[in-house]
């Protein structure tokens, strides 16, 4: 197991990340960016693990996912076959974050986000808005906008399709498919190019 991930977390995690490596043992591949997930955890047909990560995250989603990962494979180890985002799950990943816990890993402002998403935390960070734009520090991509900033009306380009921006429900926006002319539910804190 080589140290390429040190660049990939903050400086603090590395010890605690260290430890889940080499006690859970398991390779870690740091690969493209994916449209669909952040990371996933396998079994190989070799009967090794085998854990990968997306690298365009930032180093506290990086870390989120990791660790997220890795709570996939102690999952496997200590239940077996068992949901994949189930209470097991849920437990072990919420135990595995304590010690990530710290403002010297994750700053103050994203602390509060981080300990409310861990109470019942999802299959996706994305799916909790407030931590998903924590995590980002507020700043979408260069070049793109979060969805909830453009104005009602707007048309924008998401994965090569282009979507009118209608209005807000409680927490998703509807948006207009404007090929097939059918309404979608986007969260708020997609990324989209704003079309001029």
């Amino acid at each position: 197991m080589s140290n390429s991930y040190h660049n990939y977390i903050p400086q603090k995690a590395i010890p605690f990340v260290q430890f889940l490596i080499d006690k859970h043992s398991f390779d870690l591949f740091i690969v493209k960016q994916r449209q669909t997930k952040h990371g996933d955890f396998r079994k190989l047909p070799n009967g090794k693990f085998q854990i990968t990560v997306n690298n365009n995250l930032n180093k506290h989603q990086f870390l989120l996912t990791l660790v997220h990962e890795i709570a996939h494979h102690v999952t496997h180890q200590k239940f077996g076959r068992v949901q994949p985002h189930g209470k097991e799950w849920k437990t072990v990943f919420q135990h595995l974050m304590l010690p990530f816990l710290r403002p010297d890993i994750y700053p103050v402002i994203m602390l509060n986000h981080l300990a409310n998403y861990l109470k019942n935390p999802k299959a996706s960070t994305d799916s909790d808005v407030n931590l998903s734009l924590a995590l980002r520090e507020n700043k979408p991509e260069t070049g793109k906008h979060f969805i909830f900033e453009i104005p009602v009306g707007s048309l924008f380009n998401f994965k090569n399709v282009v979507y009118k921006r209608g209005n807000k429900r409680r927490t998703r926006i509807e948006c207009l498919n404007t090929t097939n002319k059918r309404v979608y539910l986007f969260n708020q804190n997609v990324e989209i190019e704003l079309l001029k």
